[in-house]
């Protein structure tokens, strides 16, 4: 049912779409036009205005697991659960649940694929789903339709933009839990404390009768002390979805304009606009909000008009568009939409947020001396209760701000986040860690106005979002030609998995990669006497920024998975299993496909393996400071034998370049090393490392090598 309702008419988005969509393209023509022009120089100081447009309730899987060139399903370097089946079985109370396309299931059920409903998404349910960092509760916390994707076929603008732009595969939502505390994290770099002292970790402030706001100050009124200009465009109707409204500084200012009707808070009285019996109602109420703004002092009056201020339903984007047309679109602009174009998936569906992005883009492109200036940041506020098989980030145990009832605040799961700008283009990805925080850094480092309520650790792991553009070159337009299509609008439904299940292909092939502020390395060894006996690992990272790794202790050397923030070098002991074999098997994984496993029991101490990433460039240099020549990168291994007879390593190429093994005897008491070259793969590596006669040992190296310079994804 679904494929003939999607062949019934053409992506919904005016004649100009219609347009493009014949052409081979859904990018507006304005934008298409735009692109053929090279970017402004002046790096981030070449910016006028940033766009940021939150969305509702859409995984990284759940969207883009299909994607070419990101860490969807084919990612090398998905987890293993307790049970020793990846990350994407998911067990469930009946059967295990592999991810399944949404457009399968509404063939099988006769209902329409844009048109799934929500799921749980609250705070306890992320914090099943999430189980201690093992990530194995999604179907127990969320129900099997957790696991539903959709394909290129189902979200055309949305593969195309990736495409186009710059896709961050490595975007994490803020807080494991719904719509209000990220959004929080997106307006206030945090989400602090309710009045009574629990943490604001629900949608406790929706409740805006009683809710007294909350105290704490946000980034929007930074800007305004500064005199920086801001906006948010909402609608009459906004799915509560302005969170600045629940501030105590903008509550304040909403009673007193609405003194004069029956109500206190902004949504109360525009739903009683909505609900006007007829035109000459409306505008009855609106003179009254008009009147009341009137009581307002100049400070209040430039906060309500740049934050309270609500247009029309359905006229957002004309007001955006206007406000491009007439020089007036301010440096920060929030997009708030109505419940019909949120995308979330109980009010919405991807084609209606398809509509709204299409005329946001439309109408910057319409007007390139604006386009050319502009950076727009797509992004969504949770992942409702779609599956990601990422694990996020977690803070030490130490951090108090970030963790609530013995469970970690963040960060939360994989979120979709495009960002599309002239500096942008080329299709590129970018697997540096970020969340809704990293929005605001990226301000930070435009304005120069700091946001002290983020907090240490979200710099630590977090970046500036700075990382996803090019200022020092232009990329031309890759060519896409991905024509889409359109069901109408019915009833919510959720997708079911079919009988025979098999794990989704990912698009082949690789996209250009943004270079990346990581180094890592670890690598292990036995260590200590006795019942103190460990396997000592050395956790390394020279890059920029600290990098976060995280410890599955698969033999049941800790309770649940470990986690540690590196810039420089850390050490982690992991104790060996009791019994006998005194047995370790853990994988220690890191950003953008980093991966080191071992292996191996007490009797394997004679055979140890420590490794060096090498990374250099040769040959000239070009203008601007790129390499002319090639780059020469690879992993050193060190290959150590402590015991009393010799050993022979044999080193495997699991993936990245030919299949095959090279065989390094290194006799008692000595080392020998061993270099895999990288080059020709990029700087990608998967390597494994065994000792013939003993069957318990191993060790597996994969990753990237960064050498500061663009490159491509694994």
């Amino acid at each position: 049912m679904a494929k003939d309702i999607s062949r019934r008419r053409l992506l919904a988005l005016g004649g100009g779409a219609l347009g493009a969509a014949t052409a081979g393209s859904l990018l507006p023509p304005s934008l298409q036009a735009a692109l053929a022009a090279e970017p402004p120089p002046g790096g981030l100081g070449a910016i006028k205005h940033v766009v940021i447009l939150m969305q509702e309730n859409r995984s990284f899987d759940h969207y883009f697991g299909t994607l070419r060139g990101v860490r969807g399903f084919s990612d090398r370097n998905a987890v293993e659960l307790p049970g020793g089946k990846p990350v994407f079985e998911q067990p469930g109370l009946l059967r295990t649940v592999l991810p399944f396309p949404v457009r399968g299931a509404a063939d099988a059920q006769q209902k329409d694929l844009q048109y799934i409903g929500a799921l749980d998404h609250s705070w306890s349910g992320g914090a099943k789903a999430w189980n201690d960092g093992w990530m194995d509760g999604w179907i127990t916390a969320k129900s099997a339709a957790t696991m539903a994707y959709y394909t290129r076929e189902d979200i055309p603008l949305h593969y195309e933009l990736a495409d186009t732009f710059t896709v961050c595969d490595a975007y994490h939502s803020s807080i494991h839990t719904s719509t209000s505390p990220n959004r929080n994290h997106l307006w206030s770099g945090q989400t602090g404390h309710e009045a009574n002292g629990d943490r604001a970790v629900g949608n406790d402030a929706y409740e805006e009768g009683t809710h007294p706001g909350y105290s704490w100050g946000t980034y929007a009124e930074r800007l305004e002390k500064a005199g920086r200009s801001w906006r948010t465009y909402t609608e009459w109707d906004n799915f509560t979805d302005n969170q600045i409204e629940f501030y105590t500084t903008f509550k304040a200012i909403a009673r007193k304009v609405l003194a004069g009707t029956p109500h206190t808070y902004m949504e109360a009285f525009y739903a009683t606009v909505r609900d006007a019996a007829d035109a000459a109602e409306r505008e009855k109420l609106l003179a009254t909000l008009d009147e009341g703004v009137k009581s307002l002092t100049e400070a209040e009056r430039s906060l309500f008009e740049r934050a309270l201020r609500r247009v029309p339903t359905g006229t957002l984007a004309d007001a955006f568009r206007a406000d491009v047309a007439s020089g007036e679109l301010p440096e920060v602009s929030y997009l708030v939409p109505a419940a019909v174009d949120s995308e979330h998936p109980g009010s919405s569906s991807p084609i209606h947020s398809a509509t709204l992005v299409y005329k946001v883009l439309d109408a910057l492109a319409s007007h390139p001396e604006v386009w050319k200036h502009t950076a727009v940041f797509l992004n969504y506020d949770e992942n409702d209760g779609f599956f990601d098989h990422v694990p996020p980030p977690v803070p030490p145990a130490g951090e108090t701000d970030e963790w609530w009832q013995d469970v970690p605040t963040g960060l939360g799961i994989r979120v979709p986040m495009l960002v599309i700008s002239p500096w942008t283009v080329g299709g590129h990805v970018s697997s540096e860690v970020f969340d809704h925080t990293s929005v605001i850094r990226f301000l930070e480092r435009w304005t120069g106005i700091e946001e002290p309520n983020i907090g240490a650790w979200r710099r630590t792991v977090t970046g500036d979002l700075t990382g996803a553009f090019d200022f020092e070159r232009g990329q031309p337009q890759p060519e896409v030609a991905r024509p889409g299509a359109v069901p109408p609008l019915s009833e919510r439904w959720q997708p079911q998995p079919p009988a025979d299940q098999r794990m989704p292909e990912q698009e082949k092939g690789r996209r250009p990669a943004r270079p990346l502020p990581y180094r890592p390395d670890v690598s292990g060894r036995l260590s200590g006497e006795g019942d103190a006996r460990v396997l000592r690992l050395t956790v390394s990272n020279d890059g920029t920024s600290s990098a976060h790794f995280a410890l599955y202790p698969y033999e049941g050397e800790f309770a649940a998975p470990q986690h540690l923030d590196v810039r420089g070098e850390a050490q982690w002991d992991v104790p060996l299993t009791a019994g006998d074999s005194e047995a370790y098997r853990c994988t220690v994984t890191g950003p953008n496909g980093f991966r080191r496993e071992f292996a191996g029991n007490k009797d394997s101490a004679a055979a140890e393996v420590s490794s060096r990433i090498d990374a250099r460039a040769r040959g000239g240099r070009s203008q601007g400071g790129r390499s002319s020549g090639p780059r020469a990168r690879g992993v050193r291994l060190m290959l150590h034998n402590s015991g009393p007879e010799d050993l022979t390593f044999k080193v495997a190429v699991l993936a990245y370049g030919k299949p095959g093994s090279v065989d390094v005897t290194v006799p008692a008491g000595d080392s020998r090393s061993h270099v895999h070259d990288a080059a020709d793969e990029h700087g990608w590596y998967d390597l494994e490392v065994t000792v013939s006669g003993d069957d318990a040992f191993r060790r597996r190296l994969m990753g990237h090598i960064e050498d500061g310079h663009p490159s491509v994804s694994g």
